[in-house]
Formats: structure tokens, C-alpha cells, sequence
């Protein structure tokens, strides 16, 4: 196994492993927060006691419910982190089969699937709660209860979980910059406030649940000590013992209630008697007492996070025991309704520091991510002071390192306008010389045919010389003789036309790459022009002009107009050549806006070019049109569109569909 695999495989156990473990911890912490968070009765988490209560363990019951979560968590994990674990696959097997679809797939699932976990581990942990909560039938307050202690609970590993698998998605996104460099397709969808926001929201969130909650069964504690203590001493003033059922009732009634909801009651062989129709002794209660009333003496508690208690006292009658008692609410509405005022208030009051801390950062880092972008745009305006330094941390630091660059950024650019016409100059002798580096390739040839039709005119005059006083010779030999000397001087004659049009077309284009004739001119005139110029050449190949004009005939352009139309015009003339004689075709000339470009394309739909030519094109002097084509054209086109405007040509081609050339110019 090569050192790249084991990273592969690493990044993968990692992201489950994590999870796993995270998931195991926090159940974990839960088993013995739980009962605190939700004020458990004492000992009642003892598995004797909650194997008559429950057929599930409360142990059992976090194993089952967190291996449920584990199981569906993991998952949604994979298919998330399908596309991510596919590239790794790729990356170790066969890094040719890596494409630039999946790349892109990959940094946008990198990206979203932190903000997916949490949203994912809190949807799945409601759900499973209601589910739950639906099917035992538990009443609505302690239903809230428990899912506020899950949600915090769970929104924790959601958050750790997050941050933690970030960790090893930023891996697999420098993995992706291994094969394919390039990030022009990033999309900015969120903002550092929002993620911040996203991030830490959460957080205080579980803070002021957990702290409610410990405060909330800190406070029912105190009330439910409260009344037991008032009872206690209440019923032990008191002889009971050896009482009937009506003399116990009669005196009970004399108690003074502490709070007009509290009710008695008397257990006597099984029997029960409650003073209050409405009220109610639930087999835990009554579980509870015959359990654990000498430890807890005589204090007795209502279901798992009810918030119900009692006092039992036990009596003595002839030949038995009972238990008298009252039980009584250990919270109050009052008290209730305090904590959830003060945990609205205190959400909103942190919401409100941390949307105003949050921006004060997210507007620093704006400010130098919007100059920075002018900078790689080439926009940075000369009036751009410094920065102000707000900030004595990171954000500082990056501050000043912007000013850095703005300086740097302001001197090159400086040094760049003193330079632009020597700049422009050294272009033109650039691409003067690659013209005539073409030039001496494409008169290399004519030049050697003529020096040998010159050889061969030489040896066909001594032949002539030497046969003027041959006897033998006639006049058919002397006629021969003539017939050689004019083909070799046809074939001269012919290789001297195409180096003059070689040499002509070289010297006007080299004339337009040394004198600018800037002016302005539209876009309606450009086309007239083009339309005057080519009409005749189009109408001897019977090859009709379709003009699609997608802008304003009157939008103005700058420049050397002639130029611009010898460019369009060798494109057209390429078209009509690339049917190569066959008539009623069509070449299609659209001109279009993009941005703050013009864009004017030439279309045709011939046999289109092979990928060597597509290959060469623009980069050397080269001709599909073999002896009647010197490759100067689409070259010098090139050239001028370069210099002149500060434009570009590009082309797409498909081999038995067509060719279309567009140009690029700046408007501006």
C-alpha cells in the first residue's frame, strides 16, 4: 500500500471513525447528565428499580437510541460524501479518470456538507424523539423536556462533528488542486457574518438549555423540599396510628393545604383513597414508596422528570401498616414561566452581540476582500488610500498586508503606464519577427525552384551553344530546345507572383503594426464596409452573407478601422475557400455583446478543421490549402487584433460541421 492510499484510507476511517466515537462519547455524558438535567428522583436510576418500572433499561435505551442515530448518521454521511469518496478512489486507481465534472462536484460538497451534518443530526434526532415519544404516549411537558435535552445534547456533536470532518474535506480539497489547478468556476454562496452566525448560534443555544434546565431542577428541588418539609412536620404532630379509614379522613381534612392543587392520600392493603378526584398515584409513585421510603424517609417522587412529589408517612393499624400522605407539585407556573422568559431574553440579547460582533468582522474582512478583488481584476482605483488597522489580531494582520499589496499593487502599476509604449513597441518587433521567420519558410521553397529552373535554363544554353554548328541538329531540336526554355522560365515567372504576393501582404501588414490610425468609428459603418469590400468575391462563389447585428449599429468603436475589416474580410474569405467551389452556401457574420466586450463571430458550415490545424492555428503560419495557401492570413489577423485593439481571436471547429472565428474587442 503506497503512501497515498494509506492517506486515502485514513481521511475515510477518519471521517466515520470520528462520528463514531464523537457519537459514543456524548451518549456517554448523556447517561449521567440526564438525570441531573431532568431532576431525576434519587436512586431510581438503580436497574433493579427501572426493571419493575421499564422493560428497557435507561442504559439500554440510550445504546438503542444512539446506535439508531449512529446508523442512519453514517448514512447520510456516505451518501454525502459520495462524490468526495469517489475522487479518493480515483485519486490512488487511476488519476486519468479523474474529470473536470467530478472535481467540481467535490469542492461544492466540500464546502456545504458542514452546514448539512448539523442540519441532518438535528432533523434525525427530532424525529426519533417524536417517534419515541408517540409511541410510549408520554405527556407533552416531559416530552419538551427531553427533547430540549437531546437537541443540546445533539446539536453539540453536530457542531464538533462538523468542524472535525471539515478538517478532512480541506484535505480532500487540496487534493483536488493536485489535478486540476483551476478555480474559476468558485461561486461565492455564503458570508463569513452568516457562517459565523451558523456556527456559534448553536452553541449559546445549548449553553442556556443546559443552564435552564440545571436551574430549573435545582429550583423544582428547592420547592419540592419546600413542601415536604411543610408536611413532614404537619403529619408528625400528629398521632394517626390505630385510626379507621373515616377518623384518618377527618383528620386529614384538618391539615391547611400549602397549595390549593396538593391532595392526601391513604394507602391501606392495596387500597388507595385520594382526597382530589383529579389526582393520581402512578405505579412508580407507589413503586417508589414501597422501595426506597426509609432511604429517602418518607419523600416519594413522581414519574422521570415530572415534576411531582409527596410525603408517605406510615401508620400502624391493629394488624397492618398503611401509608398516609400528600402529594404536591414541586414547580410553579410562575416559576416555570420565569426561566422561559429568561431564556428568550437572553437568546435575544446574545443574538443581538453577536450579529453586531459578527459584522464588525464580516465588514473588515469585506473592505479587504472587495480591494483585493479590483487588484485581480485590475480596477484598483488611484485614490484608494490605506486601510485603517482596527484590529490588534488576524484581521489586523491581514489588514496591513492588504495595504502591502495596494502599495506594491499602486507602484507596478505606475511603472507600467511609463512603460506601455515601450512595451507596445517590443510586441510589434515581436510579432514582426515571427512574421518573418513565416516569411523565410514560405519563400524558402519558390526560392530554390527558381535557382533550379535557373540551373536548368543554364544547362539547356550550352546545350544550345553547342549544337548551333551540329550538322545532326534540325529544327524540330532547336524548337525542343525553346519548349525547355520557356517552361523553366513559365515556372520561374510563376514562383516570382507568389513571392510578390507573399512580400505585399507581409509590407501592409507590417505597415499596420507600425503606424496606428486611431479613430472612431461605429459598428453600422465597420459592417458597410465589410459588406462593400466582400460582395463581389461573394457573389463569384455564389455564397450568400447572413449579418446578425445584436447590438446598436451606432455603438462607437476605437481604432484602426482598416485593420479591422482586412481581418474580417480574410475570415470571410477563408469561409468561402472552405467550401472548396461548392455555391448557394451560407456564412453567417453575428456581432453580440458580452460583458464589455464586442464579439464578432464568422460562421461557416463546411468541412471544419482537423485537430492539427487546430493545434497550430494562431501559433505558427500554417495553411490547410496545401500550394495555394501561404498561412499568412489567420496569422497576421491574429497579430493585428492583438496589437491594435487589445482583443482575441478564438475559433471552435468540429470536423464535418463547421468553423466559427470570433473576435474579441474591448469596447472600452
Amino acid at each position: 500500500m503506497n503512501i497515498a492510499e494509506k492517506n486515502v484510507r485514513r481521511i475515510k476511517l477518519n471521517i466515520y471513525g470520528k462520528i463514531i466515537l464523537l457519537e459514543i462519547l456524548v451518549i456517554c455524558i448523556m447517561k449521567f447528565l440526564t438525570p441531573v438535567l431532568l431532576n431525576y428522583p434519587p436512586m431510581s436510576e438503580e436497574a433493579i428499580f427501572q426493571s419493575q418500572i421499564e422493560p428497557f433499561s435507561h442504559t439500554m435505551q440510550y445504546i438503542s437510541l444512539g446506535s439508531l442515530a449512529v446508523i442512519i448518521y453514517i448514512l447520510c454521511i456516505h451518501h454525502m460524501c459520495k462524490n468526495a469518496f469517489k475522487f479518493l478512489d480515483l485519486y490512488v486507481k487511476d488519476k486519468s479518470k479523474i474529470t473536470t465534472n467530478l472535481i467540481k462536484k467535490v469542492r461544492k460538497d466540500c464546502f456545504i456538507i458542514p452546514k448539512k451534518i448539523i442540519l441532518v443530526q438535528v432533523v434525525i434526532l427530532v424525529v426519533i424523539l417524536l417517534m419515541l415519544f408517540i409511541m410510549l404516549k408520554a405527556n407533552v411537558q416531559l416530552c419538551f423536556k427531553f427533547l430540549l435535552v437531546y437537541f443540546a445534547f445533539f446539536t453539540v456533536i453536530a457542531i464538533i462533528s462538523s468542524v472535525l470532518i471539515k478538517q478532512d474535506l480541506d484535505i480532500v480539497i487540496k487534493l483536488t488542486y493536485n489535478i486540476d489547478a483551476d478555480y474559476s468556476d468558485f461561486k461565492k454562496q455564503s458570508n463569513f457574518k452568516g457562517n459565523l452566525l451558523f456556527n456559534l448560534f448553536p452553541f449559546f443555544l445549548v449553553i442556556i438549555i443546559i443552564i435552564s434546565l440545571l436551574g430549573y431542577a435545582k429550583g423544582c428541588s428547592a420547592i419540592g423540599e419546600g413542601n415536604y418539609n411543610y408536611y413532614k412536620f404537619q403529619l408528625q404532630n400528629t398521632d394517626f396510628n390505630n385510626l379507621s379509614k373515616e377518623e384518618l379522613i377527618k383528620k386529614l381534612d384538618n391539615v391547611t393545604l400549602k397549595n390549593p392543587n396538593d391532595y392526601y392520600f391513604i394507602i391501606d392493603n392495596g387500597e388507595t383513597y385520594i382526597s382530589d378526584p383529579n389526582g393520581n398515584l402512578s405505579d412508580f409513585f407507589l413503586k417508589y414508596l414501597n422501595t426506597y421510603y426509609e432511604q429517602t424517609d418518607g419523600r416519594i417522587y413522581e414519574y422521570y422528570g415530572v415534576e411531582e412529589e409527596g410525603y408517605a408517612q406510615r401508620i400502624f393499624m391493629e394488624d397492618h401498616v398503611a401509608y398516609i400522605g400528600f402529594k404536591y407539585s414541586s414547580t410553579t407556573s410562575e416559576f416555570g414561566s420565569f426561566f422561559v422568559y429568561l431564556c428568550i431574553i437572553s437568546l435575544i440579547i446574545y443574538a443581538v452581540i453577536l450579529v453586531v460582533w459578527s459584522r464588525g468582522i464580516s465588514q473588515n474582512l469585506i473592505e479587504v476582500t472587495n480591494n483585493l478583488v479590483k487588484i485581480s481584476k485590475g480596477k484598483v482605483a488611484h485614490n484608494i488610500g490605506v486601510l485603517p488597522v482596527t484590529s490588534d489580531d488576524e484581521l489586523g494582520q491581514l489588514t496591513v498586508a492588504f495595504n502591502d499589496i495596494q502599495k506594491i499593487t499602486k507602484a507596478n502599476f505606475e511603472k507600467i503606464r511609463e512603460n506601455q509604449d515601450l512595451l507596445m513597441e517590443k510586441e510589434r518587433l515581436a510579432s514582426l519577427g515571427q512574421l518573418i521567420g513565416g516569411i523565410a519558410h514560405n519563400l524558402k521553397t519558390p526560392i530554390m525552384s527558381i535557382s533550379g529552373a535557373a540551373e536548368g535554363l543554364n544547362d539547356l544554353i550550352k546545350e544550345y551553344d553547342s549544337s548551333i554548328d551540329d550538322p545532326e541538329v534540325n529544327s524540330q531540336d532547336h524548337h525542343d530546345i525553346a519548349k525547355d526554355m520557356s517552361s523553366w522560365i513559365e515556372k520561374i515567372k510563376t514562383h516570382t507572383e507568389y513571392m510578390s504576393d507573399v512580400i505585399t501582404a507581409v509590407k501592409g501588414q507590417a505597415v499596420n503594426l507600425s503606424n496606428e490610425q486611431d479613430i472612431t468609428f461605429t459598428v453600422g459603418e465597420l459592417l458597410k464596409r465589410v459588406n462593400i469590400l466582400m460582395k463581389h468575391e461573394l457573389k463569384n462563389a455564389i455564397v450568400y452573407l447572413n449579418i446578425s447585428l445584436k447590438v446598436d449599429e451606432n455603438l462607437i468603436l476605437k481604432g484602426d478601422v482598416n485593420s479591422l475589416v482586412q481581418v474580417i474580410n480574410n475570415m470571410i474569405s477563408n469561409s468561402i475557400q472552405a467550401y472548396n467551389g461548392k455555391p448557394d452556401q451560407n456564412i453567417d457574420l453575428i456581432v453580440t455583446k458580452e460583458n464589455n466586450n464586442l464579439l464578432i463571430s464568422v460562421k461557416d458550415y463546411a468541412s471544419g478543421l482537423s485537430q492539427e490545424a487546430k493545434d497550430k492555428l494562431f501559433k505558427e503560419m500554417f495553411t490547410t490549402k496545401g500550394k495555394n495557401g501561404t498561412g499568412l492570413g489567420l496569422y497576421m489577423s491574429y497579430s493585428t487584433i492583438r496589437a491594435h485593439f487589445n482583443g482575441n481571436i478564438t475559433f471552435e471547429s468540429e470536423e464535418g460541421k463547421g468553423t466559427t472565428f470570433i473576435i474579441t474587442l474591448p469596447i472600452n
